[in-house]
């Protein structure tokens, strides 16, 4: 009998990314496609059957060798009912019933869950978890996202939002105006548009001569890649802001730490390709807010499957839970 493929799918807002794997989770093809949000996003899920179809096509491959489709979706999730419940960056409707739609248009089982959760299942399953079975991933990309597991399973909470890291409150006064509604989220100081944010914030406040003052003079605007590749040349400013982001991001880590004591805690995303200038600063504020025994028994690190997080995590639903 030849070995089934998984199919993990995750869905962005831009691009979808999909990927056949082995059941031991081996990335064996994988490829992506634009994510059409015309007409209220109702072609995305016709356009993944399709390029799934096109995909096993090129293989020489039937659909009978699919087990079924795990996928990652922008949004709380109910798992159990198979819905995303809000999906505002892809035109759904609120409560679609995304589970239905993917089995009844690709006739594959399917599993859903958030793509934060996906990516820290990925992490868990063949990148920086390494098997650990208590594990909280970060991801620090546009906004901030992040998933919680426990005992090898995500936690979920009651209306599928456990794990929305982002959201934690850091700055209770004064703090910046968050996408969600709140004020003062992590989300609004640690993501790559709040690194940059806090960047601003000193230089419109007149603060020293800086290789950024410069840059922004120059460009207009600068980025977070920027303000790290400044920090590595010891540049005064940028090393206080990227201070400033491990501040809040080591006392929300710590907190998680000293609530949850997972294992390991996995640093993700885009801004987390900037590397040991921003773990080490991490490093050093989780270890000055977390409990004793949480300090010696929780390992922080950079997540190393990069954009392949997602789709390894969504087929990890696949294998376990189809």
């Amino acid at each position: 009998m030849t070995e089934k493929w998984l199919v993990g799918v995750d869905l962005g807002g831009t691009t979808t990314k999909i990927a056949f794997l082995s059941k031991y989770g081996e990335l064996l093809h994988k490829w992506e496609i634009p994510t059409d949000k015309s007409e209220n996003g109702k072609n995305i899920i016709v356009n993944i059957d399709k390029a799934i179809d096109k995909k096993l096509e090129e293989l020489d491959q039937s659909k009978d060798k699919l087990v079924g489709i795990g996928m990652g979706a922008p949004g709380p999730v109910d798992t159990a009912k198979g819905i995303i419940y809000e999906a505002v960056n892809l035109g759904w409707e609120n409560n679609t019933p995304l589970k239905d739609l993917l089995e009844v248009e690709t006739g594959l089982h399917a599993v859903i869950d958030n793509d934060a959760n996906c990516a820290a299942l990925g992490e868990m399953w063949k990148g920086a978890g390494d098997g650990a079975k208590d594990l909280v991933c970060v991801t620090l990309g546009t906004g901030v996202g992040g998933g919680v597991i426990t005992n090898g399973d995500i936690v979920h909470g009651v209306k599928g939002a456990g794990g929305e890291i982002g959201h934690i409150t850091v700055v209770p006064e004064g703090g910046f105006q968050c996408n969600c509604g709140k004020t003062g989220c992590l989300e609004t100081v640690a993501s790559a548009t709040g690194v940059v944010r806090l960047a601003n914030e000193k230089l419109n406040a007149g603060a020293d001569e800086s290789s950024l003052r410069e840059l922004r003079d120059s460009h207009g605007s600068i980025n977070a890649k920027d303000i790290f590749d400044a920090a590595r040349e010891n540049d005064e400013l940028a090393l206080a802001v990227v201070d400033q982001l491990a501040f809040y991001l080591g006392l929300s880590l710590a907190n998680l730490g000293n609530g949850l004591n997972p294992e390991k805690i996995v640093i993700g995303g885009g801004v987390s390709k900037a590397g040991d200038i921003l773990l080490k600063p991490v490093k050093k504020h989780f270890e000055q807010f977390s409990f004793p025994t949480v300090r010696t028994s929780t390992n922080l690190s950079i997540a190393t499957l990069g954009n392949d997080a997602g789709v390894i995590g969504a087929a990890w639903l696949v294998k376990n839970k189809i």
